[in-house]
C-alpha cells in the first residue's frame, strides 16, 4: 500500500519524492551548520566582520583554543557521514545514491550560507573569502564565496541528473 503525499501527487517511494525529502533535509542541516557556525565565529571574535581573516590566522586563532580545530574536523566529518547515510536511505541503486548525495551536498552548503547572511549578514559579498574547510586544514581551502556555490549548484545539477537517470531505468 502506498500512501500519497498530500497535495503533490507522489508517494513517498517515488524519486521526486525522496529527492524532496533529501533536499529537505539538506536545507534544514544547512542552517543547522549555519547555526553552529554563528557561535564558531563568536568564539574566534569574528561573528560581525565584513572581512574573514586569512588562513593563516584563521589557524592562529582556531590553535588559541586548542580543542576547536579537532572538535571542528569532526563535526565536518560527520556532517559529511549524515549526508552519505540520508543519500543511502534514498536510493537503492550507488549512482543514484552519488546523485543523492551531490543533491544534498549543495542544498547544505547553499543553505548554510543563506544562513550565515540571514543570522549575521555576512558574507557581505559572493567575493568575500571565506575558509571553506578544516579537512585537511590547508591554505588551498581559502577561497571565495562563489567558489563554493557555484561548485555545489553544479552539483545539484549533476546529482538531479544522476537521481533521475537512475529512476527512469527502472
Amino acid at each position: 500500500m502506498t500512501v500519497a503525499l498530500r497535495g503533490t501527487g507522489a508517494s513517498p517511494t517515488s524519486a521526486g519524492a525522496r529527492l524532496l525529502f533529501v533536499t529537505v533535509f539538506a536545507a534544514a542541516m544547512g542552517w543547522l551548520e549555519g547555526v553552529v557556525v554563528v557561535y564558531i565565529r563568536g568564539l574566534l571574535g569574528i561573528a560581525h566582520t565584513d572581512v574573514m581573516p586569512d588562513s593563516a590566522e584563521m589557524m592562529r586563532r582556531m590553535s588559541a583554543l586548542a580543542w576547536l580545530l579537532p572538535t571542528e574536523q569532526t563535526r565536518e566529518a560527520a556532517t559529511l557521514i549524515i549526508l552519505a547515510a540520508v543519500a543511502a536511505l534514498a536510493a537503492p541503486r550507488l549512482r543514484a545514491r552519488f546523485g543523492a548525495f551531490l543533491v544534498a551536498f549543495g542544498i547544505w552548503d547553499i543553505t548554510y550560507y543563506v544562513a550565515l547572511y540571514a543570522l549575521l549578514r555576512w558574507p557581505p559579498g559572493l567575493t568575500t573569502m571565506d575558509l571553506l574547510f578544516l579537512l585537511p586544514p590547508h591554505p588551498w581551502w581559502y577561497q571565495p564565496v562563489w567558489v563554493p556555490i557555484a561548485i555545489s549548484c553544479g552539483m545539484i545539477g549533476v546529482g538531479v541528473r544522476l537521481f533521475t537517470a537512475t529512476a527512469r531505468e527502472r
